[in-house]
């Protein structure tokens, strides 16, 4: 009998990615089985499940606001709704077991879950526990998370420690530096930074790189830039005047192996999926943590390789005097980067995908 597996969550690639790799590893030992997503309507998972060959479901589900106003009632009318389709959803395709990797995204679908008695694994990607994980993990059967001291959110005798799932696509060539460069239309003699904000884009980083773009010219230092779509017109009316040949920037990176492997040190936020890439790989970073998240998790996250010197940390409001400096003074100090990549190496936490579904089979068992 080919099993049944239903992943929830989504709203960023950080929850996304995970899923994706997740699915993929369920898929590489269960070719028959059955995997549906549930995700939230208008969100990037809409897109990228399919995109990826996957079925996905959407739910009209929001975040509260935090302000509490009245955009509130029409949220919990919306999680009302979503509740009762989550139920459906269920009720129709019959999981052998419900999967959550995080965001308000996949709070309906796993909270019936538990109440249908269907075995229910989450997902923590970050050190600082989000609030839908944190409320469904008293009821959850089995918690997986990629830092340690987890259990001052949730119940210690679930905690398993896993690691967070990677893209698999950067681990599965080799890829020389010479041929990345090569790629990107980039020079293999000259260091290389690189640029990455998220698939929306940050506007601090990308102010702070537009703001000093000459400094890093004059110092040879070539850019990969991904914008984020929301920032890339603006960035390519700024800079396409100018012709400039030792910076490639684009809205979204699609061969992020190729750019990890061009990369002499790599600027980015602090998300716990960019993390745990940039661990495995062990590569040299600078992490300016987003200051529009739930609890600051971002600044945690990144505070976790700093105590260890696995990586620089610049808080957001003093990225537009400090980053671009810091990045120059970094791409001449050999001896840091490697002490840095080294010690972010040591960090990682591999094949973090085939441990969570080898929990979600014993769920099953």
């Amino acid at each position: 009998m080919n099993r049944k597996f239903i992943i929830s969550g989504g709203g960023t690639g950080g929850h996304i990615f995970p899923a994706l790799s997740i699915a993929h590893e369920i898929k590489k030992r269960d070719p028959g089985a059955g995997i549906l997503f549930v995700g939230a309507l208008g969100r990037m998972e809409m897109e990228k499940i399919p995109a990826a060959g996957f079925p996905i479901i959407g739910l009209p589900v929001e975040g509260l606001q935090r302000n509490f106003g009245l955009r509130n009632l029409v949220v919990l009318y919306k999680l009302m709704i979503s509740l009762f389709k989550a139920s459906g959803i269920l009720k129709s395709f019959k999981p052998h077991v419900a999967v959550g990797v995080g965001g308000y995204a996949s709070g309906p679908l796993i909270r019936m879950a538990i109440l249908k008695k269907i075995p229910a694994l989450i997902q923590e990607q970050n050190s600082y526990a989000g609030v839908t994980n944190r409320l469904l993990a008293r009821k959850a059967a089995k918690i997986c998370v990629a830092y340690a001291g987890m259990e001052k959110y949730f119940p210690e005798h679930k905690i398993v420690i896993t690691g967070n799932p990677v893209r698999e696509e950067l681990f599965s060539q080799n890829i020389k530096r010479d041929r990345a460069c090569e790629f990107f239309v980039l020079s293999a003699d000259k260091p290389v930074l690189l640029i990455m904000g998220g698939s929306l884009g940050a506007r601090t980083l990308n102010n702070s790189i537009l703001g000093q773009i000459k400094q890093l010219e004059k110092e040879g230092i070539q850019l990969i830039w991904q914008t984020g779509r929301l920032y890339y017109d603006r960035i390519k009316a700024e800079l396409e005047p100018r012709r400039l040949i030792n910076i490639k920037y684009v809205d979204f990176i699609h061969r992020m192996d190729f750019a990890y492997a061009a990369s002499d040190v790599i600027i980015s936020r602090a998300g716990a999926a960019t993390i745990s890439e940039l661990c495995l790989l062990g590569k040299p970073a600078i992490l300016v943590p987003s200051p529009n998240v739930a609890e600051d998790h971002q600044t945690k996250n990144a505070m976790a390789l700093v105590r260890n010197n696995a990586a620089i940390m610049i808080p957001d409001h003093e990225a537009p005097e400090k980053l671009v400096g810091k990045a120059i003074e970094l791409m001449h100090d050999q001896a840091q980067r490697t002490t840095l990549g080294q010690n972010c190496a040591k960090m990682a936490l591999p094949n973090s995908a085939a441990k969570i579904v080898d929990e979600i089979y014993r769920l099953i068992e």
